[in-house]
């Protein structure tokens, strides 16, 4: 979409068409005949200008007549006729003499504009480069003033035209705060354009754009002094500086505008620094897998007849300029990790499936782990994944519930949400300006607002709902529609208490996307979806929540006969109750009966019901736009859709089909090593990241050097440097920051330690090695003998400190997710946890097997079968006590784990057969 407000040249082609012809040959025909044609018709017919009647001074004191009111309409005409003449020839001046814009003919107005149009196409027939279009056009604001386009009829070629309208730009630079007082877009907005609803305007000329300090406007509510914004073409108050000029060399031409700290140097070097410091604030600098150069290249091998074809891996130079950003490496981002609600709880869903995978893992294999579209399915899955607003969600919600209850009041109809890193908002209906604590009233009670700070606080009340407990989930039915420049909007589907209609290009897009957001929230309780005529493949994400049906015919009856009382379901909601809420998708329009059945069902239901189509009377239409907007006309919403296409949501099925999987794969062989000496550099990932051997980084750099590595240090065959941009910055970089990354890196490694191939490849010296690979080496040769062999893999475990990367940065490494890493470090270190235990038992040492089986905890802590070595080691001990106190730590575990499950089914047979009275000392534990 053009930004509104901005004006955008239009250029005419350099060849002209017939229909240009053929318009030049009829504006020629009209100004001949307005120019000749109209005064010959005039001293024909009616005679020259002036009459004699007004030649007779007696005209001004005598009985004007009707001959003198003639002679008077006479002249007027002429008069006109002459003001049109002047217009003509100004333009006709302006156009052969290209002097730019023409001059303005005095009481034109709308006669000059004719002029020009008529002109301009006649000039069309004797240029190649005439403007045939108004220079500027102006996208429609509804808050902004009114702006006259100028059209200009001189024939300037293209790049004159370019020259003439993008010389200057408009900028302003936020100022420093004044005590506590901060510079907000909506006051530059009523300071330049005399609007401060016209914020938006500005927002998005500058979404995105690198400031002087190196960072990016991501929220409208949050912009920082210093930062030099566009402005739109009628602001007032702002500087006009060349369109090209730098930022930070606009704050040195205006010093005293903004706090000077904030101007930094303008050298290459510098801009790598202000992308690092970017990358380190905002995290939201993403990673993922692979180049789609790679990708395509392994297509290309396996598809005949495409030997040749290949893939520019770099953006094209165009007018001279160096482009701004990379290629995007996948697609499936611009969807998936977008939709950040339902990509923490599509995260959440996966872990559970894993951790059940684990359950049923053999040694010596490992889970099986996704290919192709699924990986980068969960790479953009974690790129995205929105953890802690999901929490805020779940918690701020039933904790709104439970105090509702408590004071035994009814819950509002919410049929709207504003999730931002701010603030959690509800917008309620009727206002109540008495929300219970922490919440708070804004706007007359319009809105219910829950802080993120008040939210991360919050106490998790999950677990304790149930008949004579609170912690319900009141409002299930909240889903995401996508995002607005402050974060993300959702409505309440049951708040529409009618049918809400869906209608345009991409509805079954969105439906698959308000469908999986549904089946994975975590503030709902009990569900059921039914999707009718699409998403048969989702019920693999969710089987206990999606059903899948052909038509409505096949749900109507069912819906009818369970229909239930809205006030009745919140009530028993916050109350503890077990009710299933219920929505339908449909991406089939209803017949008309089918339509009317279910607006009567909408209206005396608790369920929602989304339906495709021309539905008439219904209670909200969503509108989804060929530009991916979407909009709620009834609730004033206008929101970049959330959007999940057929490939995306396949490749969510495909990645949550691996899951399902417990056949496993096999763990490939590991490259001996050559020696075991100590290497000049190495890279510990066997817990938290830690580099030996190099001088500590300044901070702010250390993060991503420290990434950079990991990823060179697991690809042993070399990397090419698009590839690494694309990993480390997926979401796109400058490759001069690119480039100056690596090189500082090269520099503070010291020589010999990164080298390029011939193909342009990075990878690491001999002397660089991980953790990781000295402890695949010590696993391989204790194979020689179980007395040596112990001895050699104790060492190996001696490596373990925690989980793989501990306390790695949020949003960092999510290309873990597409490679075998995380996958082989898992099975590796239980596997060899478990070997020591076994030889261990043999030789008769159980407090040593005990050992080695935590040792393997530390990492692979969700393995359930180190669990169970650890209870046949433990009870080898003979310490009955030592074995309750597993058992009793195991089964808090369990109860509690995040992801939810108990433990798995073998570990509770061993535990019976183990200590059968277990049962009764955890009833006894639980109850004191």
């Amino acid at each position: 979409m053009r930004p509104s407000g901005r004006h955008v040249p239009v250029r005419a082609p350099a060849r002209r068409s017939a229909g240009d012809v053929l318009a030049g040959l009829g504006a020629l025909v009209v100004l001949v005949a307005l120019v000749g044609g109209v005064p010959y018709a005039l001293l024909t017919l009616v005679g020259p200008p002036i009459a004699p009647e007004l030649l007779d001074l007696e005209v001004l004191t005598s009985r004007v007549g009707p001959s003198t009111i003639v002679a008077v309409l006479v002249l007027l005409v002429w008069l006109a006729w002459f003001q049109l003449f002047l217009c003509v020839l100004v333009e006709v001046y302006a156009g052969v003499r290209r002097v730019g814009m023409p001059a303005r003919v005095p009481l034109s107005g709308g006669m000059q504009v004719v002029a020009n149009k008529l002109v301009s196409a006649v000039l069309l027939l004797f240029t190649a480069g005439a403007m045939v279009a108004p220079v500027a056009q102006l996208a429609p604001t509804p808050a902004a003033p009114p702006v006259t386009a100028v059209a200009y009829s001189a024939p300037i070629v293209e790049q004159e035209l370019e020259l003439e309208t993008r010389k200057t730009k408009k900028v302003y630079v936020v100022q420093p705060p004044h005590g506590r007082h901060h510079e907000s877009l909506w006051e530059i907005a009523e300071k330049c354009l005399g609007d401060g609803r016209r914020y938006p305007e500005i927002y998005r000329l500058n979404q995105a754009k690198e400031q002087p300090d190196g960072t990016r406007l991501r929220m409208a509510d949050l912009i920082r002094p210093g930062w030099v914004l566009d402005m739109p073409d009628d602001a007032r108050n702002a500087h006009v500086v060349p369109v090209d000029q730098p930022r930070d060399q606009t704050l040195r031409e205006h010093p005293g505008r903004a706090d000077p700290g904030t101007a930094q140097r303008g050298d290459r070097a510098d801009r790598a620094d202000r992308e690092e410091r970017q990358d380190r604030q905002e995290r939201e600098e993403r990673q993922e897998r692979d180049s789609r150069e790679a990708r395509e290249a392994r297509e290309e091998r396996r598809t005949p007849g495409h030997e040749g074809k290949h893939r520019q891996t770099e953006p094209t130079v165009r007018d001279g300029r160096q482009p701004v950003m990379q290629e995007r490496q996948g697609e499936l981002t611009d969807y998936l990790a977008a939709a950040s609600l339902a990509a923490a709880g599509l995260l959440f869903v996966l872990a559970r499936r894993r951790r059940e995978q684990l359950w049923r893992r053999l040694s010596g294999r490992r889970i099986a782990r996704p290919r192709d579209d699924a990986a980068e399915a969960e790479v953009a899955l974690r790129l995205g994944g929105d953890a802690p607003g999901a929490r805020i969600l779940d918690v701020g919600l039933r904790l709104l519930g439970a105090e509702l209850a408590a004071q035994h009041r009814t819950p509002p109809t919410v049929y709207g949400a504003h999730l931002s890193p701010r603030t959690l908002d509800l917008w309620i209906h009727p206002p109540d300006d008495d929300p219970p604590a922490p919440w708070t009233a804004e706007d007359g009670g319009q809105i219910w607002r829950l802080p993120a700070h008040e939210g991360r606080l919050l106490p998790d009340v999950r677990g304790e709902s149930g008949p004579g407990h609170a912690g319900g989930a009141p409002y299930p039915g909240l889903v995401s529609i996508g995002t607005d420049a402050g974060g993300r909007v959702l409505i309440d589907l049951e708040a529409a208490q009618g049918l809400i209609n869906v209608r345009g290009p991409q509805t079954t897009a969105a439906l698959a996307g308000i469908a999986v957001e549904l089946a994975t929230n975590r503030w709902s309780d009990r569900m059921r979806i039914t999707l009718v005529g699409f998403g048969q493949e989702l019920t693999a994400i969710a089987p206990e929540r999606i059903r899948a049906v052909g038509g409505l015919a096949e749900v109507l009856p069912e819906l009818e006969a369970n229909a239930a009382p809205r006030r009745e379901v919140l009530t028993g909601r916050i109350s503890g109750g077990h009710s299933v809420a219920h929505y339908l998708l449909s991406a089939v329009a209803p017949t008309h009966q089918e339509a009317r059945r279910l607006a009567l069902l909408a209206r005396r239901d608790t369920a929602g019901y989304v339906v495709a189509g021309e539905v008439p009377h219904a209670t909200w239409t969503l509108e989804i736009g060929d530009d991916g907007r979407a909009r709620i006309a009834e609730l004033g919403f206008e929101v970049e859709a959330q959007l999940l296409p057929r490939r995306h949501y396949r490749a969510l099925v495909d990645l949550f089909r691996t899951a399902d999987r417990f056949d496993g794969e096999a763990i490939p062989e590991a490259e001996p090593l050559v020696g075991l000496h100590p290497p000049a550099v190495e890279i510990r990932v066997l817990g938290p990241l830690e580099i030996a051997g190099l001088r500590p980084l300044e901070e702010g750099r250390m993060e991503l050097a420290a990434e950079l590595l990991v990823y060179l240090a697991t690809h042993p065959g070399g990397v090419h440097p698009a590839v690494l941009g694309g990993v480390l910055w997926p979401r796109g970089v400058q490759s001069t920051v690119r480039d100056a990354t690596i090189s500082r890196v090269a520099e503070w490694l010291g020589p010999d330690h990164l080298l390029t191939d011939e193909a342009g490849r990075l990878r690491l010296g001999p002397e660089v090695r991980t953790d990781w690979a000295l402890f695949r080496e010590l696993v391989r040769r204790s194979h020689g003998g179980p007395t040596a062999g112990a001895v050699l893999l104790e060492k190996a475990l001696g490596l373990v400190r925690g989980p793989l990367l501990a306390g790695r940065p949020p949003g960092r490494y999510a290309w873990l997710a597409a490679e075998d890493l995380e996958y082989d470090v898992s099975a590796g270190v239980a596997d060899a946890a478990h070997q020591l235990c076994e030889v261990r038992l043999a030789q008769g040492q159980p407090d040593a097997a005990v050992a080695a089986v935590r040792a393997g905890l530390l990492l692979a802590a969700d393995d359930e079968g180190l669990w169970r070595d650890l209870l046949r080691a433990t009870h080898a001990t003979d310490d009955i006590v030592r074995l309750r106190a597993v058992i009793e730590g195991l089964t808090r575990r369990a109860a509690s784990h995040p992801y939810g499950g108990g433990m798995a089914p073998e570990t509770e047979a061993l535990i019976e057969e183990l200590l059968p009275t277990w049962r009764m000392h955890v009833v006894r534990e639980s109850s004191a």
